[in-house]
């Protein structure tokens, strides 16, 4: 199925006066430190902390009336759930979460405080796809998965279309990336409305199987990464997500965990913002010079801010010393 921005335009419609419009940071520290311009789109002010509500709420808004009413099902770490239970309460539609048994105990609770109901397993012995197709068969729900579905990338897209609509023009977008659906869509929104503008997604270096299959054109999987930032642990890209972020994405690179821990702590020491693990990806990569574009006007996505505040101190004890990277070529000098 196709995606274009007229499906990003039209849910950026639907979700008008739902979803928040989530404020734009800049911060004069981090331009020096990048030698840009840096806009921080933050998406850990939206609503259930994450642009996950965005493509929740566009999806299970264009079901049926009598689709809703039945129920819905997700498979999720934690952020698709949480949107999804919340869009829940709001349209009245029952909600039903496959979750880790794992997933972070303030995710869990969010989620079921919204009203949802959880289902856990063992991401070590149970695949949850597996389990949601068992649960649709009994109970005969609607499937909303957490990326690799048309609406919830549209929904997505609308945080690069909001970036872009109050800054202008962008010569590089950051994108954090776990099963695609964000960078999917922000990357059809921002090659709309700013057509030269480089986009590049960020993922923790022991879950990179979207840059492999990125580097190969051949979808690529990981099976229960080991990393801090738990919303990019995924298995692989979607049927979707993979070929929309090979047409209109221009790069990817990793980051470490201790660089995600470190880049974290910054953003909450130096910005005075709770930003989570996965939120971090994005702006990781740029605080870290691992992408290095000067004199460029830089948009960074931080997509998330659920984290369990008692959990932070042990996160940011991962963040040791930095490594030495080296830095993508500069931008200015594609620009001369």
């Amino acid at each position: 199925m196709s995606i274009s921005f007229t499906d990003i335009a039209a849910a950026s419609d639907r979700i008008s006066g739902i979803a928040h419009r989530t404020p734009v940071l800049t911060s004069a520290t981090v331009n020096r430190r990048a030698r840009a311009e840096v806009f921080f789109k933050c998406e850990n002010f939206q609503r259930s902390g994450s642009f996950k509500f965005r493509g929740a709420y566009n999806a299970l808004a264009q079901l049926s009336e009598e689709q809703r009413k039945q129920g819905v099902l997700a498979y999720s770490s934690g952020n698709h759930a949480q949107a999804l239970a919340l869009a829940g309460q709001i349209m009245h539609a029952p909600v039903t979460i496959v979750m880790p048994s794992d997933a972070p105990a303030v995710k869990q609770t969010a989620t079921k405080e919204y009203g949802a109901t959880i289902v856990f397993y063992d991401r070590t012995t149970q695949k949850r796809e597996d389990i949601a197709q068992t649960i649709l068969a009994e109970r005969q729900l609607t499937l909303i998965p957490p990326f690799d579905c048309a609406p919830v990338i549209a929904g997505q897209g609308t945080a690069a279309k909001e970036l872009i609509e109050e800054v202008g023009d962008l010569d590089v977008l950051l994108v954090c990336v776990g099963g695609g659906g964000l960078i999917s869509g922000s990357a059809i929104a921002a090659k709309t409305l700013s057509p030269n503008c480089e986009v590049i997604g960020v993922e923790p270096k022991r879950a990179d199987d979207a840059t492999r299959s990125f580097n190969t054109g051949t979808l690529q999987t990981v099976e229960n990464p080991t990393t801090i930032a738990d919303g990019a642990r995924s298995r692989s890209l979607g049927q979707l997500t993979f070929p929309l972020i090979l047409k209109y994405v221009d790069d990817m690179v990793t980051v470490s965990d201790a660089a995600i821990a470190r880049s974290m702590f910054f953003l909450w020491e130096r910005l005075k913002i709770v930003v989570e693990p996965t939120g971090a990806l994005a702006a990781t990569a740029l605080l870290e010079g691992i992408v290095s574009f000067p004199d460029a006007r830089i948009g960074v996505i931080i997509s998330g801010g659920n984290v369990d505040i008692k959990e932070a101190g042990k996160l940011f004890s991962k963040a040791t010393a930095k490594e030495k990277y080296q830095p993508r070529r500069p931008l200015a000098q594609e620009l001369s």
